[in-house]
């Protein structure tokens, strides 16, 4: 028989991490736009993301016709967090309080994905493109990162909102993430979790 599975964050009634999940205000919008293939992944950590951002929106899909109406928000300055030619740190694109702050747009899925994303919406690669710092680490302990500063989803978004939003911190954003992370962890046990992670232990 399944496991009974919370509807708001769809891990196991057992493991709802509802709890650990903020209900944070900013500014910025965030757009996030989740390749198919990543809605069914163990850890999902757009879905987190949007529950613990008020200011935020999760669309599903590859071709997203109505994406030109969500880029022209009123009020938004819309960026693409993906890098690119011509991108620019992310901070360079904070709003001032007397101007339009901005609409985040975060693909949601593998590079190659979220390439294909683009490639298929060019409303979507037509966006001025923002960037994090390369030498970023990623706390997801259970993968190694395919390159060099590369992040999960909700580790992405949070940096983005630190320093789009500075003094402001949405590090609690990573509450769930981070006790999801222990909870795959401990279910691994310790033992196999050395042997095919031992890299990453002291992390």
């Amino acid at each position: 028989m399944p496991r009974p599975i919370c509807s708001r964050c769809t891990r196991p009634l057992s493991c709802c991490l509802c709890a650990l999940v903020p209900y944070l205000s900013s500014r910025t919008r965030v757009l996030i736009l989740q390749h198919p293939s990543e809605v069914s992944h163990a850890l999902n950590t757009a879905r987190l993301a949007v529950l613990g951002l008020a200011n935020a929106e999760l669309r599903v899909g590859e071709v997203f016709a109505d994406l030109p109406a969500l880029l022209a928000q009123p009020g938004y300055r819309p960026c693409l967090l993906f890098p690119g030619e011509g991108a620019l740190p992310v901070e360079c694109f904070a709003g001032s309080e007397a101007g339009p702050p901005p609409l985040l747009v975060v693909p949601d899925g593998t590079w190659r994905k979220a390439r294909k994303l683009l490639y298929l919406n060019p409303a979507l690669a037509a966006l001025p493109r923002v960037v994090l710092p390369v030498d970023l680490a990623s706390r997801y302990r259970l993968r190694k990162a395919p390159q060099p500063g590369a992040l999960s989803t909700i580790e992405a978004i949070t940096v983005a909102l630190n320093r789009l939003e500075a003094p402001a911190r949405f590090d609690a954003l990573l509450q769930p993430f981070e006790a999801l992370i222990k909870g795959q962890i401990e279910a691994m046990g310790a033992s196999t979790y050395a042997r095919n992670h031992g890299a990453r232990l002291q992390e």
